[in-house]
């Protein structure tokens, strides 16, 4: 059982103060699996019986419980993933893979796609968040929003992005891609911007439900198989790629002439 999986269908139902708990928890997960309920209820400044009614809320049974699943959680996470990295033939890889990018793009939700494109029509800046290989395709969407004529920002190391954060204002926007939906730095952070500016917050993120997804004004996801090799993650996420162009190409579909500056040869 994951913590995450577990809190995944309550997180939205949670209130201003509620996700000020929830934040902390996620903050501190470590600290928090070997302290006692009345510990953990002082360093959060409210009484046992209202943390209790919190860790109730988030879907578990009681508080122990609640820590038992943190340090399962935790132990989990450093678990070694598999190395080989087809479970399948390479023939069978190829059509999956052509699935794959079908699916997702097949399921896109066409009144998101356009409210994202409208938003960009209001000329908003950009804030890109990714981490690991999704920094490569960021890379690759701030190219493409920078030659439409946004201004785009992103951060791509943590202090940065702790400094970046602050910045971020009600009228612009903030794209995250997280394939598993549930980092704690991309969680913490929209936290923050929902109990400050809160800018529109779109989410690229796995088909399975997920925190991230949740806590978004919008979630676009992808469908893709994990592969790992000698340890790392080499997972496709290309999908991602193609929704970030068609969220573009669908605000370009709707701009008057002058808005942007791709040139077409």
């Amino acid at each position: 059982m994951d913590f995450f999986e577990v809190v995944n269908p309550h997180v939205s139902e949670l209130t201003k103060n509620e996700h000020l708990l929830f934040d902390y928890v996620v903050k501190n997960l470590n600290e928090i699996k070997n302290k006692s309920i009345r510990e953990v209820a002082d360093d959060c400044f409210v009484s046992t019986t209202t943390f209790l009614r919190f860790v109730r809320k988030i879907g578990f049974s009681g508080y122990s419980e609640f820590t038992t699943v943190i340090k399962y959680t935790l132990l989990n996470q450093k678990k070694e993933e598999k190395v080989s990295p087809f479970v399948v033939s390479q023939k069978d890889y190829r059509e999956e893979y052509l699935k794959n990018i079908n699916e997702s793009v097949r399921v896109i939700d066409k009144n998101s796609l356009i409210t994202v494109g409208a938003y960009l029509k209001k000329k908003p800046i950009i804030y890109l968040f990714a981490k690991g290989m999704n920094k490569q395709l960021m890379q690759y969407a701030k190219y493409l929003f920078v030659a439409a004529g946004f201004l785009v920002v992103f951060p791509e190391d943590q202090s940065m992005r702790a400094v970046v954060q602050k910045q971020i204002k009600s009228d612009d926007l903030v794209f995250i891609l997280t394939y598993q939906g549930k980092d704690e730095e991309w969680i913490r952070l929209m936290q923050r911007l929902k109990n400050t500016a809160h800018p529109l917050l779109v989410s690229i993120t796995g088909a399975d439900n997920n925190v991230v997804q949740n806590m978004s004004d919008i979630n676009f996801y992808m469908f893709t198989d994990e592969l790992f090799l000698n340890k790392m993650e080499i997972t496709s996420h290309v999908s991602m790629l193609a929704i970030l162009e068609l969220i573009l190409y669908q605000y370009l579909d709707n701009a008057e002439e002058g808005e942007y500056h791709l040139v077409f040869k």
